[in-house]
């Protein structure tokens, strides 16, 4: 982790510390301390705690009053539940964006499912990720829904965590540019039911990824 900006500190700070849970940079279990985490972002103590209490609420840290503030460990049960959650959200997104769809989202998700295909092919995972992402925020945005947004952004970064230890070790990524490509010519179509249906199979695979999760 680097230092960061002094701009919107409590929020950058909550980015960096939770894509380093994400990517492994601190590995499940592993203590978490606010001086330390201040010193290693140049930042002051207050944004990071603020962090952590983020954190802490949505399940990627864990503290004990007086003992300890560590990096949760990767529950299975906690991996399936945030999926299903998501999936829940994602299928509402494209039902109530896909009508909304102008033909310049379509070209982002275009866009975004070729950053993806080239990212899986060169082994990339945090770059395919980030255009997976990309690619369903478009759904997300235009379905206008804050609630919906709010939900996804809660609860995805428990599924990347589990992603990046699978697919990061065998240089790949989860998902399918071909799927993607289903979703995306449904979204071109307008047809509301297909990209539903299709967005439900993309993130039911999710659940299923946390039934063995690696060690």
């Amino acid at each position: 982790m680097r230092p960061v900006r002094r701009t919107l500190l409590r929020d950058t700070a909550y980015e960096t510390i939770r894509d380093a849970i994400v990517r492994g940079d601190l590995p499940p279990g592993a203590p978490v301390r606010d001086a330390d985490l201040a010193e290693r972002l140049g930042l002051s103590r207050a944004p990071v705690r603020d962090a952590l209490s983020r954190l802490s609420g949505e399940g990627l840290v864990e503290s004990k009053p007086q003992s300890y503030t560590r990096v949760t460990r990767l529950v299975p049960r906690d991996v399936r539940d945030a999926a299903a959650v998501v999936r829940a959200m994602q299928e509402l997104a494209a039902r109530a964006a896909v009508p909304r769809l102008t033909d310049t989202d379509v070209t982002a998700m275009r866009a975004a499912n070729d950053r993806f295909r080239d990212a899986t092919g060169h082994g990339d995972v945090a770059a395919a990720l980030r255009a997976d992402d990309q690619l369903h925020d478009v759904l997300v945005t235009a379905c206008g829904n804050r609630a919906v947004a709010a939900t996804v952004e809660r609860y995805t970064p428990l599924i990347r965590r589990l992603e990046w230890r699978q697919f990061g070790t065998a240089g790949s990524a989860h998902g399918s540019a071909e799927l993607h490509e289903r979703l995306i010519e449904a979204c071109a179509g307008r047809d509301t039911e297909a990209a539903a249906r299709i967005t439900a199979e993309i993130w039911r695979a999710l659940e299923e990824l946390a039934d063995e999760p690696p060690e």
